[in-house]
Protein backbone atom coordinates (compact mmCIF):
# COMPACT_ATOMS: atom_id res chain seq x y z
CA UNK A 1 0.00 0.00 0.00
CA UNK A 2 1.15 3.53 -0.80
CA UNK A 3 0.52 6.41 1.62
CA UNK A 4 1.06 10.14 1.71
CA UNK A 5 1.21 12.10 4.95
CA UNK A 6 -0.07 15.62 5.53
CA UNK A 7 1.50 17.24 8.60
CA UNK A 8 -1.19 19.71 9.61
CA UNK A 9 -1.63 19.71 13.38
CA UNK A 10 0.63 21.42 15.87
CA UNK A 11 3.89 19.50 16.40
CA UNK A 12 3.01 16.64 14.02
CA UNK A 13 6.43 16.84 12.39
CA UNK A 14 8.34 16.91 15.67
CA UNK A 15 6.25 14.18 17.27
CA UNK A 16 4.67 11.71 14.81
CA UNK A 17 7.26 12.23 12.05
CA UNK A 18 10.41 12.52 14.16
CA UNK A 19 9.66 9.86 16.77
CA UNK A 20 7.54 7.34 14.89
CA UNK A 21 7.46 7.52 11.09
CA UNK A 22 11.04 8.58 10.36
CA UNK A 23 12.72 6.03 12.67
CA UNK A 24 10.55 3.28 11.15
CA UNK A 25 11.47 4.37 7.61
CA UNK A 26 15.15 4.42 8.55
CA UNK A 27 14.89 0.87 9.94
CA UNK A 28 12.84 -0.36 6.99
CA UNK A 29 9.93 -1.43 9.22
CA UNK A 30 7.26 1.21 8.45
CA UNK A 31 5.10 -1.36 6.69
CA UNK A 32 3.88 0.72 3.74
CA UNK A 33 5.47 2.67 0.91
CA UNK A 34 5.48 6.40 1.66
CA UNK A 35 5.20 8.37 -1.59
CA UNK A 36 4.78 11.89 -0.25
CA UNK A 37 4.74 14.25 2.70
CA UNK A 38 3.09 17.68 2.72
CA UNK A 39 3.84 20.17 5.51
CA UNK A 40 1.70 23.03 6.84
CA UNK A 41 2.23 25.83 9.36
CA UNK A 42 5.08 25.45 11.89
CA UNK A 43 5.65 21.85 10.78
CA UNK A 44 7.77 23.44 8.03
CA UNK A 45 10.57 24.20 10.47
CA UNK A 46 11.80 20.59 10.29
CA UNK A 47 12.54 21.27 6.62
CA UNK A 48 15.13 23.95 7.40
CA UNK A 49 18.53 23.12 6.02
CA UNK A 50 20.25 22.82 9.43
CA UNK A 51 17.44 20.97 11.23
CA UNK A 52 18.52 17.50 12.42
CA UNK A 53 15.12 15.95 11.67
CA UNK A 54 15.23 17.55 8.24
CA UNK A 55 18.68 16.15 7.51
CA UNK A 56 17.45 12.64 8.31
CA UNK A 57 14.30 13.18 6.27
CA UNK A 58 16.34 14.47 3.33
CA UNK A 59 18.46 11.32 3.35
CA UNK A 60 15.55 8.86 3.51
CA UNK A 61 13.48 10.83 0.96
CA UNK A 62 16.37 10.67 -1.51
CA UNK A 63 16.83 6.94 -0.94
CA UNK A 64 13.15 6.08 -1.25
CA UNK A 65 11.97 8.72 -3.74
CA UNK A 66 9.55 10.38 -1.32
CA UNK A 67 8.04 13.71 -2.34
CA UNK A 68 8.64 16.38 0.33
CA UNK A 69 6.51 19.50 -0.21
CA UNK A 70 5.82 22.50 1.99
CA UNK A 71 2.77 24.71 1.67
CA UNK A 72 3.99 27.64 -0.40
CA UNK A 73 1.98 30.23 1.56
CA UNK A 74 3.21 28.82 4.88
CA UNK A 75 6.79 28.94 3.58
CA UNK A 76 6.48 32.55 2.38
CA UNK A 77 5.09 33.54 5.81
CA UNK A 78 8.10 31.97 7.54
CA UNK A 79 10.74 33.37 5.14
CA UNK A 80 11.46 29.85 3.91
CA UNK A 81 10.51 30.57 0.29
CA UNK A 82 11.12 33.16 -2.38
CA UNK A 83 7.90 34.58 -3.70
CA UNK A 84 4.85 36.58 -2.77
CA UNK A 85 1.40 35.61 -1.55
CA UNK A 86 -0.16 36.30 -4.94
CA UNK A 87 2.23 33.72 -6.45
CA UNK A 88 1.00 30.99 -4.09
CA UNK A 89 -0.76 28.13 -5.85
CA UNK A 90 0.87 28.92 -9.20
CA UNK A 91 3.95 26.75 -8.82
CA UNK A 92 6.31 29.71 -9.07
CA UNK A 93 7.28 30.02 -5.37
CA UNK A 94 10.75 28.56 -4.70
CA UNK A 95 12.11 27.03 -1.47
CA UNK A 96 14.74 28.96 0.49
CA UNK A 97 17.15 27.54 3.09
CA UNK A 98 15.38 24.16 3.05
CA UNK A 99 16.71 20.62 2.83
CA UNK A 100 17.68 19.62 -0.70
CA UNK A 101 14.67 17.46 -1.54
CA UNK A 102 12.10 19.98 -0.30
CA UNK A 103 9.78 21.67 -2.75
CA UNK A 104 7.04 24.20 -2.14
CA UNK A 105 3.60 24.38 -3.66
CA UNK A 106 -0.10 24.15 -3.08
CA UNK A 107 -2.65 21.47 -3.82
CA UNK A 108 -2.46 21.86 -7.64
CA UNK A 109 1.30 21.16 -7.52
CA UNK A 110 0.86 18.33 -5.00
CA UNK A 111 -1.77 16.60 -7.14
CA UNK A 112 0.31 16.98 -10.30
CA UNK A 113 3.39 15.38 -8.73
CA UNK A 114 1.47 12.57 -7.03
CA UNK A 115 -0.36 11.64 -10.26
CA UNK A 116 2.73 9.68 -11.28
CA UNK A 117 2.79 7.77 -7.97
CA UNK A 118 -0.71 7.97 -6.53
CA UNK A 119 -1.13 6.97 -2.87
CA UNK A 120 -3.83 4.56 -1.81
CA UNK A 121 -4.31 6.44 1.48
CA UNK A 122 -3.71 10.04 2.56
CA UNK A 123 -3.18 10.42 6.27
CA UNK A 124 -3.47 13.80 7.98
CA UNK A 125 -1.57 14.15 11.24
Amino acid sequence: MKVAYIFRTNMASTFQLATMILPQLEKGIHGVEVVGMFFFDDNLYVLQKDNEIGKRLNKIAKEKGILIMACDQCAVRRDMAEGTFDMCGTGSVKPKNMIGVATVGCFPQLYKVLLGNMPDQIITL
